[in-house]
C-alpha cells in the first residue's frame, strides 16, 4: 500500500462528529452546544493534520476520543482552581508566586466594581493619571521622587532601557547577565528594547575602570542587575553602587538598577532574613530602580518602577508604557498590599506572605500533629503517616541562599510516592506536594491557617 493510501485509510479511521456527540451525550450538558461543536471538529481538523504530515497513530478511534474528552473537560470546567500549597515553597512560581488572602483581595476589588476613578480626578472631573492610587504610598515607602506601575519586572527593565537608552550602549557586568526565568534572559531583553549590550570585567571580578574604560558619547546606561535568584561565593569582586553613582553622575549617564525580588521593608524588623530595602539602593545613588510585586513584596504580578522624577517623567512619556500598563484590579490589589506595610504589626498580620514566612517550625509540627490527630487511624497506619521537620526555600528566585525551617507531613506506607502525588493532584481539591527520599511530603509552611480544615478533608477525602 503506498503510502497516499495509508493516509486515506487512516483519515477513514476518525470518528464523525455524530459518533462523538454521541459518545459524550452524557457530558455535554453544561455549555452551549454550538461551542461543543466547535471543539470537537477543532480536534477532528487537528487529528487529520498529524495523520497528513505522517505522524504515526497506533489507534485512531481511541486517540480521537481521548483528545476530544481532554479538550471538552477544558470548555466544560473552571480551568483555573484553588490549589493547597504543600510544596512548602511560599512565592512558587507556578502557583502564583505570592499568596494572597481573600480578606485582603476582596476589600480590594470592592472599590473598583463596576466602575472605578481609575483616570479621574474626582476633585477636578478631569482626566487623571492611573499611577497616582499608588504612587505616594511608593515614594512614601521607598525614598523614591516618583514611581510608575507595568504589569511586571521583565516589563520594567524592558520600558527603563527603550526609554533612556534606545539606540545606545548599555553597560553592564559579565556576572550579572542572570536568566530570570522561562530562558528569559537579560541580554535578550537589553537587545528588544532597542540598545546594544556592552559586558565588562568578569563573570566573578569587575573592577570601576571596567566601567569607566568603555563609556563613550554613545553610552546610554549603566545597568545594574541585582542577582537576586543566586549569589557568586568565593573569589569575587563587584563595584559598590555609590562609587557606579558617582561614575554615572560624572559621565552624565543614568544609573539603572533591576532589583529583581525586591523588599521595601526592614526584614529583618519583621523577623526575616536581611534583604537590603529598595530604599537603601536608591540612598545608595541608582537613578531608577525596579523591582516585582509578586515576590517578596506579597502582592499581585506587577513591575514597579521608581527613582529620580526627571527620568520617571520620562519613561512614563514612553509609548510602551501604554502597551505594560496595570488594570484596576492590579491596582487595588497593589495599593492594599501597599498598605500593609505602612505599620510594622500590619504587615505581618494583613499580608499573608509575611505571615507565612514568620511561621516557626514549633509552630507548624504542632499544626502537623494536631491535624494528623484528627485522621482515622486506619489510614494514619496504611500510609505511614508523621509529621517531620523539614526546610524550605522562599522560591521565585527570592533570598536564595536561606533556609527557612518547616515541618511536613510525610507519607511511607505501601503506596508508591509518585503514586500517592497523583492522587493528590487529580482530587477535586487539589493539594501539591513534593517527593524527597522516596516518600511523598505535604510541607506547611505555604498552607494558610485558612486551609488547614480543607487539608484534614482532602487527607481524609484522597486516603480512605
Amino acid at each position: 500500500m503506498s503510502n497516499s493510501d495509508q493516509v486515506r485509510a487512516a483519515l477513514r479511521e476518525i470518528p464523525s462528529v455524530d459518533d462523538i456527540l454521541t459518545h459524550f451525550q452524557n457530558e455535554i450538558t453544561s455549555a452551549p452546544y454550538s461551542l461543543y461543536l466547535k471543539t470537537i471538529r477543532f480536534v477532528l481538523d487537528d487529528v487529520r493534520r498529524e495523520i497528513k504530515n505522517s505522524h504515526p497513530i497506533k489507534d485512531i478511534s481511541d486517540y480521537t476520543i481521548r483528545r476530544v474528552e481532554t479538550a471538552l473537560g477544558k470548555v466544560s470546567s473552571q480551568s483555573l482552581e484553588q490549589v493547597i500549597n504543600g510544596t512548602g515553597i511560599i512565592l512558587h512560581t507556578g502557583l502564583g508566586r505570592s499568596p494572597l488572602s481573600a480578606e485582603l483581595v476582596q476589600d480590594a476589588l470592592k472599590n473598583v466594581v463596576p466602575y472605578a476613578n481609575l483616570e479621574l480626578d474626582l476633585p477636578s472631573g478631569k482626566r487623571g493619571e492611573r499611577t497616582q492610587h499608588v504612587e505616594s504610598l511608593i515614594n512614601a515607602l521607598c525614598g523614591s521622587e516618583a514611581a510608575l506601575v507595568v504589569n511586571n519586572n521583565a516589563a520594567a527593565v524592558l520600558l527603563m532601557l527603550n526609554a533612556l537608552a534606545e539606540g545606545k550602549e548599555v553597560i553592564i557586568s559579565r556576572g550579572e547577565q542572570v536568566e530570570i526565568g522561562g530562558s528569559f534572559r537579560i541580554p535578550d531583553v537589553i537587545k528588544k528594547s532597542g540598545c546594544k549590550m556592552i559586558e565588562v570585567g568578569t563573570t566573578n571580578k569587575t573592577h570601576l575602570q571596567d566601567y569607566e574604560n568603555e563609556i563613550t558619547p554613545i553610552t546610554g546606561a549603566i545597568l545594574v542587575a541585582h542577582t537576586s535568584n543566586y549569589k557568586v561565593m568565593g573569589f569575587t569582586e563587584s563595584v559598590k553602587l555609590s562609587e557606579l553613582s558617582a561614575l554615572a553622575k560624572k559621565k552624565k549617564i543614568p544609573l539603572i538598577l533591576d532589583l529583581g525580588s525586591g523588599a521595601i521593608a526592614d526584614f529583618q524588623k519583621l523577623g526575616l532574613p536581611h534583604e537590603p530595602p529598595v530604599q537603601s539602593y536608591l540612598k545608595s545613588g541608582a537613578n531608577v530602580v525596579s523591582f516585582s510585586g509578586d515576590k517578596l513584596l506579597g502582592g499581585p504580578q506587577a513591575g514597579i518602577i521608581c527613582g529620580k522624577k526627571t527620568l520617571i517623567r520620562k519613561i512614563h512619556k514612553n509609548p510602551l508604557y501604554r502597551a505594560l500598563r496595570c488594570d484596576k484590579f492590579t491596582y487595588a490589589i497593589l495599593e492594599a498590599t501597599l498598605r500593609t506595610y505602612l505599620t510594622p504589626t500590619e504587615v505581618q498580620k494583613e499580608n499573608l506572605s509575611i505571615t507565612l514566612f514568620n511561621r516557626s517550625q514549633a509552630e507548624l509540627l504542632k499544626i502537623g500533629k494536631k491535624i494528623v490527630k484528627k485522621l482515622p487511624m486506619k489510614i494514619v497506619d496504611k500510609f505511614g503517616i508523621e509529621v517531620k521537620q523539614t526546610e524550605v526555600e522562599a522560591g521565585s528566585g527570592s533570598l536564595p541562599l536561606e533556609k527557612f525551617p518547616s515541618a511536613a507531613i510525610v507519607f511511607k506506607g505501601e503506596m508508591k510516592a509518585s503514586e500517592l502525588s497523583r492522587k493528590f493532584r487529580s482530587a477535586p481539591n487539589p493539594v501539591l506536594g513534593y517527593i524527597s527520599g522516596n516518600r511523598f511530603h505535604i510541607d506547611l509552611k505555604a498552607i494558610p491557617a485558612t486551609q488547614e480544615k480543607q487539608l484534614l478533608s482532602s487527607l481524609i477525602s484522597i486516603l480512605q
